[in-house]
Formats: C-alpha cells, structure tokens, sequence
C-alpha cells in the first residue's frame, strides 16, 4: 500500500488522484514519475493508472521528455475558482497599498487542512532582499504568525496586554525560516474568520520600530478588508 489512504468517509481512489494533483500543483515544473512517488508515498504502478484517467479528463499532461505536468482542466478550475470567489477583487489592492505604504512583502493566507495554510495571495515589497513566500505555497498552521491567526479559537478576543476591542496581531521571528520574521491579523466576514492579513520578510527588518509602524498599517488594513467582506461592526473593531 502507498502512503496516501483514503479517510473513513471518502474513496481511495479519489484521495490518490488528488494527491497526485496536490503534488504537482505544489511544483513549479513538471515531474517526472519517480519524483511522484516519492512526492505521494504511492507506488509507480499506481500513479500510472491514475495518471490515465487524469490525463484523459484533462487534469493532467504527459510531456514528450516523459514527465508529468498539470493540464488544461486545471486551468479551467482556477479560473472558475476566480470567477466565484470574490476575495482577490477586495485582497490584492489592499495587500498593494500595503506595500506602496513601505511595508515588508504583503500577503493573505487561509487555511488549508487540519494542520496546513494556504498563501492565497501575494505582493512582494520594494525591498531587494525577500522571504521565500508564493502564492499557492502550502505551509504549516502550527508555524509563523499567519498560522497562529487561522489556529486560534477566537482570532478576535484580546490577548495579553490587550484590551477588548483592540487589535490581536500575532509576531513571529525565526519559526518557519530562522532568518525571517512576520507579523499577522485576522480578517472577518459574515459568517466569522476568512483569512490571516500577514507581512513577512528578513528578520533584521523588523525592528522595533518597523513592527509598531507595520502594524497600525496591517490592522487598518485588515480592518478595511473586514468592512468590503461584510464583517460585522465589532468584528472589524477588532480587526482594527
């Protein structure tokens, strides 16, 4: 058996499928079948026939040089995905504005699965030197300040030092990359918490003068965002 198994209530064949998608979607070029299995603990076999189905449904591309890329469906749903899913409209000006203002690098993150985020969007800084941070990366919940956001019960109840009312904005140094640091707040909707507003960049950036300068910009941006979402009052009082 591979190292993908299908949970209790889903079909096996499915998660391999998907996971073979996951796996190149997290690449920025194709792979060839080896770095495949490795990439999905599924044996070659497997993935060759899965590979067929993909490929015929459009999802999935064999190259002339015999590795393996993303197809045209997959396009098809991103775009789809853009077209029903109002967030970039309302997010990239503001994650531009933060940077236009002299941030670090600027981005929106939601979470992914029971112990993943997902870089949705993202606008590098002016700054020569950046974080390795991209849209679509995957990364973990349980490290960097965007993930401490999306994992808290209540991203909006005050911590430490905090009043009620005021803004929570989560400082991380070092977690994910020790030579990084970024700083995260929660944006909300109508039905709760959509997603983590973060900045992010090298360490010795984020002195303390930078980070009480970077975060009165993050919460008003988090709080503006928190307003075009629909966010309640409150909600977007606690943003910003």
């Amino acid at each position: 058996m591979g190292a993908v198994e299908a949970r209790k209530d889903g079909v096996a064949a499915v998660d391999r499928a998907l996971s073979v998608l996951g796996a190149l979607a997290g690449k920025e070029e194709p792979s060839t079948l080896a770095e495949l299995a490795r990439a999905t603990g599924l044996y070659k076999s497997t993935i060759l026939r899965l590979a067929a189905s993909l490929e015929e449904a459009g999802y999935l591309a064999r190259l002339p040089d015999g590795r393996y890329g993303l197809g045209g469906s997959a396009f098809r749903l991103g775009l789809s995905y853009e077209r029903q899913n109002p967030l970039r409209q309302h997010v990239l000006p503001v994650l531009q504005d933060l940077v236009e203002r002299g941030t670090e690098s600027a981005s929106f993150h939601i979470r992914h699965g029971a112990g993943t985020r997902l870089c949705l969007f993202r606008v590098n800084s002016h700054h020569s030197t950046l974080d390795r941070v991209e849209a679509g990366a995957i990364l973990p919940l349980d490290r960097g300040a965007a993930g401490r956001v999306l994992a808290s019960p209540d991203p909006s109840a005050p911590r430490g030092g905090h009043a009620p009312g005021t803004p929570f904005v989560a400082l991380s140094r070092g977690e994910r990359d020790t030579s990084c640091a970024g700083m995260a707040t929660a944006v909300f909707g109508p039905g709760g918490l959509v997603g983590a507003l973060s900045l992010s960049g090298p360490g010795d950036r984020f002195t303390e003068e930078a980070v009480a300068r970077m975060a009165g910009a993050l919460t008003e941006a988090a709080a503006r965002l928190t307003r075009e979402l629909g966010g309640s009052g409150a909600r977007a009082a606690a943003a910003g």
